[in-house]
């Protein structure tokens, strides 16, 4: 029987962060942040790529905002205790009252820190909104 050719392997290569993109975060994830398996818990993740994702709109809104959808989530690699996380982001769309961000997080391992692995990416929208919550422009 013959392996899949399309699947990814075991031990995906190391690769080079980004470099169109700008590093907005790097965390080390803890124990306390893990699931039943001990790999990190994938909304740990998610919470840390919201926030990761904020950093670029929230230069241009420049005031209150909301994460208003996760146009897309990849899980590519687990997350484990010890790694040193760094989060990359650039923004793909301005519009009136919204700002869509693309973030791709990429791992140290503990034991092989220099070299980088992307274990996730994410598509994020954040709008603009005034005290009552309500949609506003973004300043130009």
């Amino acid at each position: 029987m013959s392996a899949n050719p399309s699947a990814e392997p075991a031990h995906p290569a190391p690769t080079a962060p980004p470099s169109d993109k700008e590093l907005v975060l790097k965390v080390i994830p803890m124990p306390a942040d893990t699931n039943g398996n001990g790999d990190i818990f994938g909304g740990w993740v998610m919470a840390q790529v919201d926030l990761a994702g904020s950093v670029l709109p929230a230069r241009l809104i420049r005031g209150r905002m909301a994460t208003v959808a996760v146009k897309e989530f990849i899980f590519k690699q687990p997350v484990r205790v010890g790694d040193i996380l760094s989060f990359y982001s650039s923004i793909t769309r301005i519009g009136r009252t919204s700002v869509t961000v693309d973030v791709e997080v990429f791992a140290e391992r503990f034991r092989a820190q220099g070299e980088f692995v992307k274990v996730t990416e994410a598509l994020l929208t954040y709008v603009a909104i005034d005290e009552d919550g309500k949609p506003k422009p973004i300043p130009r």
